[in-house]
């Protein structure tokens, strides 16, 4: 049975460049890539990015555009620009989906358009445009939303989504309730953790509250385990060495790869009737 493959998010590997998650995914035996468009000039770069992928033999399997506040001016300044940029760049890399943030709130004129241009980028190209779910932000005792409309993109409407699992802690949110509403329209996991609190953490799946396994156990089967990707987007920026980075990158590969196992539907066995001997014919009278 066909279970989803496993990627590795380039900002795992953070403060490390780019290229270190193409030599540890393939170290470890991860299935591919996310990479993250960010401020690491590699990863801005398609060719460079190619370069590593051939080298390691490491597919890049989605691109997650630059829309962080960091990086509003990668790739220039214009986000309709960003979202085609990247989409380019998935059909170069030959995949199949482009991670998106909603809008903030700030960005009014591109908050106007943005489902729209995230359906249209998508029926052109074929890449599917997946948005994430983000969390408010809290300052003290001040909590904020700073996404347009909000933070739950499944309140718009849009035709693919990426579930993030820190980002569920850190909203308060319930994953399995959210992971219904996106329904079949669910192709991408950002499969992370989180303790609960304001802040967006990234732990290892099972090191938090959030019900990474059940969520991955629901995804090993149907539409997901055929169509989608599970990505490990944890953070490793307080590891001191490139092999404590690496053993939280294999544990947390272990963890996907142990609960992204299709049940097996238990075998029913009917009960064999042994061959009764045949009691002898009595004997003839007379």
């Amino acid at each position: 049975m066909t279970s989803p493959p496993v990627a590795l998010s380039t900002a795992s590997v953070y403060p490390e460049p780019a290229a270190a998650a193409f030599e540890l995914a393939a170290e470890l035996g991860y299935d591919g890539v996310e990479l993250m468009v960010w401020t690491d000039p590699v990863s801005q770069d398609a060719r460079a990015v190619e370069r590593l992928a051939e080298r390691y033999g490491v597919p890049v399997l989605a691109v997650h555009a630059p829309c962080l506040a960091v990086t509003q001016r990668v790739w220039g300044s214009d986000p309709i620009a960003r979202i085609r940029r990247s989409v380019a760049a998935a059909e170069r890399f030959g995949a199949r989906t482009v991670v998106l943030h909603p809008p903030f709130r700030w960005q009014r004129r591109y908050a106007a358009v943005f489902a729209d241009e995230v359906a249209r980028a998508g029926e052109r190209s074929g890449v599917r445009l997946a948005v994430e779910n983000m969390f408010p932000v809290s300052r003290g005792r001040v909590r904020t939303v700073p996404y347009a409309p909000g933070f739950d993109p499944t309140a718009v409407g849009h035709s693919f989504y990426t579930l993030d699992l820190s980002h569920t802690a850190a909203a308060g949110s319930d994953a399995l309730a959210m992971l219904d509403r996106m329904g079949d329209g669910l192709v991408h996991l950002h499969l992370t953790d989180g303790s609960g609190g304001p802040r967006d953490e990234h732990l290892i799946p099972g090191r938090g509250t959030q019900p990474c396994a059940e969520v991955c156990e629901r995804l090993a089967t149907g539409r997901f385990a055929s169509e989608g990707v599970v990505v490990l987007e944890v953070s490793t920026r307080r590891c001191r060495t490139r092999d404590q980075r690496s053993a939280m990158l294999a544990e947390a590969l272990v963890y996907a790869r142990l609960h992204l196992v299709a049940p097996v539907p238990p075998v029913l066995t009917i009960p064999t009737i042994p061959e009764q001997t045949p009691l002898p014919e009595p004997a003839p009278q007379g």
